[in-house]
């Protein structure tokens, strides 16, 4: 398994050496060059696009410099519906719980360039609290299309689910099968991991080259998660390497720039495809209880009105020599979304969600199919979603293996979302 890793990395890093080529000169044709540089622009920001097509951007008149606040809020109604399972009827726990009206993101901040070299996003969620309230912030140093160094806080390039611009996934929520915790017959000294990584702190190098159609990322960041913003770690143990987490990947995009959204009215004309490779080791993550490694593969196409995306991820979790644990755990999980536009304005949704949550040694995983529907008003840059997920439980051995592997996670989940940007 450490073998892969390595590969991967080695792989990356020779992908950075390649010769870097001008934006302009992958197409023959100019007006396809000038809409995948303005996709990428688009990319670089993370929340909504920086080229000012939506509300304002201040810039100079050579271009070298700009500037552009933005804003998104998102307010959601939620329904939860949990089994029986892990409720104590004798202190009057309910059912329905975790339900009622929410404001997942509430975002102001402001992204730009200056110099023509360099990249700065910083936003804050003043709907989170600690060190999620610094929602991103970084820098980004570009020497050309094939070498650019970002640092500060932001998405590690794990998942096409996580990498997905905010507000503009598929569906209101994320997959499950990245979100919820895995189970492990022990207690440990703290929270049991994820497979999805998301916001960290950290450095990475990234590009695009051949000719625009592969891309890669390769870094490494702190390993604490988005909630926290100061430097708390130490050396590892066991391996005598910094305890931090090291990822990278390597995406091909044969039609050019892929926008990082799963359905949008802007990208209605388009036709682009991604397959993409990635993985990393958080090394003695969890407060020095284990060593996580992460794989995955993922394959997204966008072809006018449709979107098809697929992923698979693994992840391996071996305990440090101080818990004196021989016990080694692999986990599985991945999904299949397809979405369509009915209309210019109106998007139809649907993914299957698997989750081996228990680990390969044990029987059973969630299934978890979920379908919904996306209204874009356009001409005031809102966005309405819905979503129904239901939770199913398949082939365990026993039923208190079925009854433990939904625990946390509820049976019926319905989501009514509503963003605005600006």
């Amino acid at each position: 398994m450490k073998k892969t890793y390595i590969a991967l990395t080695m792989a990356a890093a020779f992908s950075s050496a390649a010769v870097a080529q001008d934006s302009t000169e992958y197409v023959s044709r100019p007006e396809l060059a000038e809409r995948d540089r303005q996709i990428m622009e688009d990319n670089d920001c993370g929340v909504i696009p920086i080229a000012g097509r939506q509300g304002f951007a201040l810039q100079s008149k050579d271009g070298q410099f700009a500037f552009k606040p933005y804003m998104m809020v998102q307010t959601t109604a939620n329904y939860n519906w949990y089994d029986d399972e892990g409720l104590d009827k004798a202190y009057n726990q309910d059912n329905v719980a975790n339900s009622g009206f929410a404001v997942p993101y509430a975002i102001i901040g402001f992204t730009g360039k200056a110099f023509n070299r360099l990249n700065f996003n910083v936003s804050m969620n003043a709907a989170a609290s600690g060190g999620n309230i610094l929602q991103q912030g970084w820098i980004d140093a570009k020497v050309c299309d094939g070498v650019q160094v970002r640092t500060g806080k932001f998405k590690t390039p794990f998942t096409h689910a996580y990498l997905t611009m905010l507000g503009g996934t598929l569906l209101p929520s994320v997959p499950t099968s990245l979100t919820s915790s895995v189970i492990m017959p022990y207690t440990l000294n703290a929270v049991t991991p994820n497979i999805g990584t998301g916001f960290d702190l950290g450095v990475e190098l990234h590009g695009l080259f051949a000719k625009q159609k592969m891309s890669y990322e390769i870094g490494v960041w702190n390993g604490t998660g988005s909630a926290v913003n100061s430097a708390t770690k130490t050396f590892s143990d066991d391996w005598h390497i910094p305890s931090l987490l090291y990822a990278g990947r390597l995406a091909f995009m044969p039609k050019g720039v892929m926008p990082s959204t799963q359905g949008d009215p802007k990208h209605l004309d388009d036709n682009k495809l991604l397959f993409a490779v990635s993985g990393g080791i958080n090394v003695e993550s969890e407060y020095e209880s284990t060593n996580d490694r992460r794989f995955g593969l993922e394959a997204a196409w966008l072809y006018k009105r449709l979107y098809l995306a697929g992923e698979i991820y693994t992840m391996h979790v071996g305990f440090t020599e101080r818990q004196k644990i021989d016990d080694q755990f692999d986990y599985l999980g991945g999904y299949a979304q397809v979405g369509y536009f009915l209309t210019n304005n109106l998007q139809g949704a649907f993914r299957y969600d698997i989750y081996n949550r228990n680990g390969w040694d044990a029987n059973g995983y969630l299934n978890m199919p979920a379908v919904g529907l996306n209204y874009f008003i356009n001409s005031c840059n809102l966005k309405l979603q819905a979503m129904y997920q239901y939770t199913g439980r398949t082939k365990h051995d026993t039923q208190l293996d079925r009854d433990n592997d939904d625990l946390g996670i509820a049976t019926h989940k319905a989501v009514m979302l509503l963003q605005y940007s600006f």
